[in-house]
């Protein structure tokens, strides 16, 4: 038996059904109209108690669909015994069988059963209308046509509704496929908005809290070194090291969100990069050399090159062994190029994979930027960072 009709089936689930309500309307209109009529009072009785009868049973079934007493096969060999019942009663109450069509397929629950008991409602007609007619063979005959073509459309309709009903799952499945796919790109966005955002902490982190934290080891180390040797430098050293750990405060709380800017004081990048380089040499003693232009770019773009920067500065302080550092920012004709070298020792750039050059490739890259390694063994290292310019010139 079909279910009552959802949201999203077909027009023809919906008409369906929408017949099969309509279909009692008429029924009652024409019962109503016989009693009020001429017919006999023994055929106003009988039309009235079949009619009660069907409407029991339809009750019955489709209010209370597993019941035991009366099975939806059954209603419909009640149907097909009260057509043919009211067709031999009066003139006219065959055209119930074309109103009731619509009950054969809602409560038949395969179009194999319903073609069956349509075919056995029209025979049911068309054997109580010829009784009543006299039963002569040209009545048979006429009713029997008529019947007939009342049938092959209950065929057709019988036919189309597996198709309106497999659309009506197709949709529902792929309504369902849909919202199973939306729900799984959420959960994919979402697990890598959490990864790119571990990316991001990891490399803020690296390029501040850890290179800080590196520094006042290095800087604690010469100053316990030095404090029977060098007092005034040793102190120097401390004064260093409680600025650096400041510093360090001051990037935790950005980090996690407790403070509103990104931890780098505004100025343009040349008077940011020149800080970092004078704290470097007074920290580490080595010679550094700059060439910074003074260009105009946003504060991104300004914190991208400082990190890289202190990342170089920080690589050079740990393992280059170098005795000259040289930093060059100039603006080039289609990009900003942050350059740094040393006269350290040295690495094999095919055998490097350190979290420190792969943050910085990925900072830049988020400007369309790259990073250029060059360095060997007993050669120095070359640094070279560029972010392109916009059309119009800027950064």
């Amino acid at each position: 038996m079909l279910q009552r009709p959802q949201r999203g089936d077909p027009v023809w689930i919906w008409v369906l059904h929408g017949w099969e309500v309509f279909s009692w309307v008429l029924i009652a209109l024409v019962v109503l109209i016989t009693m009020t009529g001429g017919t006999p009072p023994d055929r106003k009785l009988a039309i009235v108690a079949l009619t009660a009868v069907l409407a029991l049973c339809y009750a019955l079934v489709r209010m209370r669909p597993g019941n035991r007493l009366l099975r939806p096969y059954g209603y419909l060999a009640v149907l097909v015994a009260v057509l043919g019942g009211l067709s031999g009663l009066g003139d006219g109450f065959g055209v119930f069988y074309t109103v009731m069509i619509t009950q054969f397929i809602v409560f038949a629950d395969s179009p194999r059963g319903a073609i069956l008991f349509t075919g056995l409602g029209a025979l049911a007609i068309t054997v109580g209308g010829s009784l009543r007619e006299g039963g002569g063979a040209d009545v048979f005959l006429t009713n029997t046509l008529s019947s007939a073509a009342v049938w092959a459309v209950a065929v057709v309709m019988v036919l189309l509704t597996p198709r309106a009903l497999a659309q009506r799952d197709e949709r529902a499945a792929l309504r369902a496929e849909l919202k199973s796919t939306q729900v799984e790109l959420a959960e994919v966005y979402q697990r890598q908005g959490a990864a790119e955002e571990r990316e991001r902490l990891a490399r803020e982190i690296h390029d501040t809290l850890a290179q800080g934290f590196a520094s006042i080891i290095v800087l604690a180390e010469a100053a316990r070194s030095q404090l029977a040797v060098d007092v005034d430098r040793s102190a120097q050293q401390l004064q260093s090291i409680e600025q650096t750990a400041r510093e360090n405060l001051a990037e935790a709380r950005v980090l996690v969100g407790a403070a509103p800017s990104s931890g780098v004081a505004p100025g343009s990048v040349a008077a940011t990069l020149r800080r970092t380089l004078d704290r470097f040499t007074e920290d580490t003693g080595l010679d550094v050399s700059a060439e910074l232009a003074d260009i105009d770019c946003d504060q991104p773009t300004r914190i991208a090159l400082l990190r890289c920067t202190q990342e170089s500065l920080a690589n050079i302080r740990k393992h280059a062994a170098a005795t000259t550092v040289g930093v060059v920012l100039a603006h080039g004709p289609d990009a900003v190029e942050l350059e740094i070298t040393d006269d350290g020792r040295g690495f094999a750039v095919e055998d490097s994979h350190g979290f420190g050059l792969d943050g910085m490739r990925k900072r830049l890259a988020e400007f369309g930027g790259g990073l250029t390694v060059t360095s060997s063994l007993g050669d120095g290292t070359r640094i070279l960072a560029t972010i392109p310019l916009a059309p119009d010139g800027q950064v």
